[in-house]
């Protein structure tokens, strides 16, 4: 997806906006599970056989079993992943090694059905179920790219919150940044994270931020959708309700409905609320993330 030629046929499958738009905002780690587990380029394509939830990796033509070898690499590559304190990663869709969902195993009598784990991608999300993870096909859907995407800057955000102000001050900041963004998520475990950090003082520090990072994960994990970004709008247009001309109000209200009802993108009331917010220099939503929860250059909720 890079760009390297590596697959089985010598070939690439580089997706320019992972490297041309997200390039520019991320460090890349790239990983090859065949090449680096020792198979050379070109080689026989392979495929997963047995059952879903313990496949083997065989070539396609010999019938050669690779599965302890990637297993035995993929040991080794987790955990040097894991020195790398990674925000986020993109599986290649389909990939009897990297595909994280829906690829081919065939059963006993050589017949495939689409219930697969790519060997490497199933030892990863094993290795770190907290962590943002996509594959490349599922990335074509604009919903699920937004989600992804602002999944990896809050991440990147909450670790740069432990390194700088980790402590329990901090972390009602932290919170209270994010509350709007949590909320056009997921409603439900935003008031659990509510009450977690609301009693923070009588937990320890250890088991706090445990529990608060699941829980955040947990949250920004579900894809928002119209009906809880109007919700959103309709929360911050609540801050405004003493200042708007009544011709403001309804102009914001008309185009929350539009949204709803998409027939405009998101980034036209979040424009007028952002105008808002500086115009009355509204403090609280100043700092709200879900205003700018990724950076502008990516166009997601252009779309949206």
């Amino acid at each position: 997806m890079l760009g390297e030629r590596v697959r089985y046929d010598g070939s690439h499958q580089r997706d320019r906006f992972l490297t041309d738009t997200m390039g520019e905002f991320v460090e890349w780690v790239p990983v090859c599970p065949e090449v680096e587990c020792g198979l050379p380029i070109p080689r026989e394509s392979m495929h997963l056989e047995g059952e879903p939830d313990s496949p083997r990796l065989v070539t396609t033509r010999s019938g050669v079993d690779h599965t302890e070898k990637m297993l035995a690499w993929c040991e080794r590559r987790l955990e040097k992943l894991e020195q790398d304190n990674l925000c986020g990663f993109i599986f290649k869709k389909n990939s009897p090694s990297s595909g994280m969902e829906r690829v081919r195993i065939y059963d006993k009598n050589g017949i495939p059905r689409k219930a697969g784990v790519g060997i490497f991608a199933m030892q990863f999300m094993n290795r770190f179920p907290l962590l943002p993870v996509e594959d490349d096909g599922r990335l074509h859907d604009v919903r699920i790219r937004e989600n992804f995407i602002e999944r990896i800057f809050c991440l990147e955000r909450y670790r740069e919150f432990l390194e700088t102000n980790g402590n329990v001050g901090g972390l009602v900041e932290f919170h209270t940044d994010h509350k709007l963004q949590l909320l056009a998520h997921n409603q439900k475990v935003s008031r659990e994270i509510g009450s977690l950090v609301a009693h923070a003082k009588e937990l320890k520090r250890g088991e706090l931020f445990a529990r608060y990072e699941r829980l955040f994960l947990r949250a920004m994990g579900t894809k928002a959708t119209t009906r809880s970004h109007a919700n959103a709008l309709m929360h911050m247009m609540a801050y405004f309700k003493r200042v708007l001309a009544p011709e403001e109000k309804q102009e914001l209200l008309e185009l929350i409905d539009q949204y709803r009802r998409e027939l405009i993108p998101l980034i036209v009331p979040i424009t007028l609320v952002r105008h808002y917010v500086l115009k009355y220099d509204e403090p609280y939503l100043k700092r709200q993330t879900y205003l700018n929860p990724h950076p502008i250059e990516f166009k997601l909720r252009n779309h949206a």
